[in-house]
């Protein structure tokens, strides 16, 4: 299972905002963005004032490279999630963000049952969970509107599930996933729309870079 295994802080100073990918770190004083508001690197500080101008290139690869980070998808598999998008009917940009959003590590961190995509990834890949009668272990799988989700019994008795039914009940869950705290399983209702779904993404400018 491929992943990212580098420092997440220098991911969001590359796309000069908050990713929100290290939970609730990033609403903190230690968040890398409030302490080094430049890009990574030698030169970060020197090239902060810099006036630049980007390409249509340039802006359709960073509007990739953000959605890929945030969801913590490599290259290869984001691209066949482009194409599988393609193949559907409807707008191929919406479409890409409705598979990505279904992923089941994104509907777990969606419940409010992991702090960020990466910790609900870990525990996925843990084994942790069930899905439909069945254990997996596969962060990728994409979840469909009726799929049951529920915790392991014997997983339940470890220390950060029990501690999860209090912290959770403190976390929004998404509008189009239902979630019942007290058994620790859920299910997504419908598929989110645009709206709900994060806005710093601009797909049309993802479509436009694989339609080069």
């Amino acid at each position: 299972m491929a992943r990212y295994t580098g420092p997440v802080c220098k991911l969001c100073r590359r796309e000069n905002e908050k990713l929100f990918l290290k939970g609730e770190r990033c609403f903190s004083p230690k968040c890398a963005m409030e302490r080094h508001a430049y890009p990574p690197g030698q030169h970060g500080k020197m090239t902060q004032w810099r006036r630049s101008t980007t390409s249509d290139f340039g802006a359709q690869l960073r509007a990739k490279q953000k959605a890929r980070r945030v969801y913590g998808i490599l290259e290869k598999q984001f691209r066949r999630y482009y194409e599988t998008a393609l193949n559907r009917s409807g707008l191929t940009g919406f479409n890409l963000l409705q598979i990505l959003e279904s992923r089941l590590d994104n509907v777990i961190y969606r419940m409010g049952f992991a702090a960020s995509r990466a910790q609900a990834r870990q525990i996925v890949s843990h084994g942790h969970f069930i899905v439909n009668g069945y254990r997996t272990n596969t962060p990728s799988m994409l979840i469909k509107p009726g799929d049951q989700i529920v915790i392991r019994e014997g997983s339940k008795k470890k220390p950060f599930f029990k501690d999860l039914v209090e912290i959770a009940e403190e976390r929004n869950a998404a509008e189009w996933v239902r979630r019942d705290i007290k058994a620790l399983s859920g299910e997504i209702s419908r598929l989110p729309e645009r709206s709900e779904i994060d806005a710093n993404l601009n797909e049309q400018l993802i479509v436009e870079y694989y339609s080069r």
